[in-house]
């Protein structure tokens, strides 16, 4: 191996070491890395890319290193992407090839007040999405723009549990301040907040979406410690974020002298209106790119995919009749074509809009409601709305799976019969 070949390795690894820590499923990992590698000529390379480290190996050459989880960056993932097919059709000078990285490395994230505002407009639409009225959905909107705040300023400085568990404690105190205490400054006005319906679209500002699709994306690509190890990341992500809502009714209890009493879930006849929940999908999903960080230019086709699966969920469930499991595993197997479909259309990695589009079904409500029973001392009802999330998340990884193991096997079939 030249010393030309082993700089390509070096700048291979470097390529993948950016695409892992920003929300790249493995499988496109190793495929950029390998496309870099072989466009300058090396052929004994081998990589292995676990969710949190990568080793790369050649002729002479060895490397190994650990890439600690940190926030999602789509964009970064889509430039290193695009980067790597410029190299295959033109190959650059390596000095290039490092500064493009460089470049890609130092990008800066979303500004403040974006990032504040994405998470205000998903959250309080998702509010609309699980139930909630239109005045809900403008409570929800302030307890957004705080919970943004903490999101942005003091997330980031926590380890990612701790930001979980406070996380969620934030956003439930947040809530639950707002139901208790606006009524009393316009209370010449009859106003009427959910509580159940605010808590449940603001902690999906903290819902783990990234590792949550990649690790099935990962086993749809048979990487299984990959896979398992992600999902295992995101499950315990989604009991700190029921921790952390669990404390706030138990802060709440012990100021009040009793925990808060709630009644039956609520679905307000006038958000529930087709239009407002195609609308509000469609909004919420953009919030969701902005938090995960995907290019501007894909806003508007993360919207639509979020809102494509969302009514085939709304069609499933309330034309079809069947389950909110049947209606989940139906509306993942659209957000997925959908996303394939888009990616090839817009020349983009799959994932940009597979993350943003999924989290509309993801099942908030179940983190919930689980939490509530928990702290209220009803375990048998915490059991059944615990079992019905994980059946609704067993049916959207299983839409997810399928579809990603049927594009993967094409994609094969097809460069077996792609003349030489």
């Amino acid at each position: 191996m030249n010393e030309e070949q082993e700089q390509a390795l070096h700048l291979a690894t470097e390529a993948g070491h950016i695409l892992l820590e920003n929300g790249a499923e493995i499988g496109r990992v190793e495929e950029t890395m390998e496309r870099i590698a072989n466009a300058y000529g090396v052929e004994d390379e081998s990589f292995f890319v676990l969710s949190n480290g990568i080793i790369a190996t050649g002729q002479h050459y060895a490397r190994a290193e650990f890439i600690p989880i940190k926030g999602t960056q789509l964009e970064k993932v889509v430039e290193v992407n695009q980067l790597s097919r410029e190299i295959t059709t033109d190959r650059m000078p390596l000095a290039t090839l490092r500064e493009r990285l460089q470049t890609i490395r130092t990008m800066p994230g979303k500004t403040w007040w974006e990032l504040i505002a994405g998470i205000a407009c998903g959250v309080s639409t998702f509010a609309i999405l699980f139930g909630g009225s239109l005045t809900d959905a403008a409570a929800t909107f302030a307890c957004g723009l705080m919970l943004g705040v903490f999101m942005a300023f003091v997330s980031p400085r926590l380890s990612r549990i701790g930001g979980n568990v406070l996380g969620g404690l934030v956003g439930g105190l947040l809530c639950i301040a707002m139901v208790s205490i606006l009524p009393l400054f316009i209370s010449h006005t009859p106003l009427t907040l959910h509580l159940p319906n605010m808590i449940i679209g603001t902690i999906i500002a903290l819902v783990p979406g990234v590792p949550f699709t990649n690790g099935m994306r990962d086993l749809a690509n048979e990487d299984y410690i990959a896979g398992s190890t992600r999902l295992t990341d995101a499950f315990l992500a989604f009991l700190c974020i029921a921790l952390g809502v669990a404390l706030a009714f138990i802060i709440e209890g012990a100021l009040t002298g009793g925990i808060m009493a709630l009644g039956v879930p609520v679905i307000d006849p006038v958000a529930s209106h087709w239009a407002i929940q195609l609308a509000a999908a469609f909004v919420g999903t953009l919030g969701f790119s902005i938090l995960f960080g995907a290019p501007r230019r894909f806003y508007l086709d993360c919207g639509m995919t979020g809102m494509i699966g969302w009514g085939i969920y709304l069609l499933v469930l309330r034309v079809a009749g069947l389950t909110p499991t049947g209606a989940a595993f139906a509306g993942a197997l659209a957000v997925a074509v959908v996303s394939a479909l888009q990616s090839k259309l817009r020349h983009c990695p799959t994932t940009v809009f597979l993350v943003c589009g999924i989290i509309p079904l993801v099942p908030g409500g179940g983190i919930f409601w689980t939490a509530y029973h928990l702290v209220s001392n009803h375990l048998s009802l915490a059991a059944t709305t615990g079992f019905a999330a994980l059946k609704v998340t067993i049916a959207i990884a299983a839409g997810i799976i399928i579809v990603g193991t049927l594009s993967i096997r094409l994609l094969k079939r097809g460069a077996k019969t792609r003349p030489e």
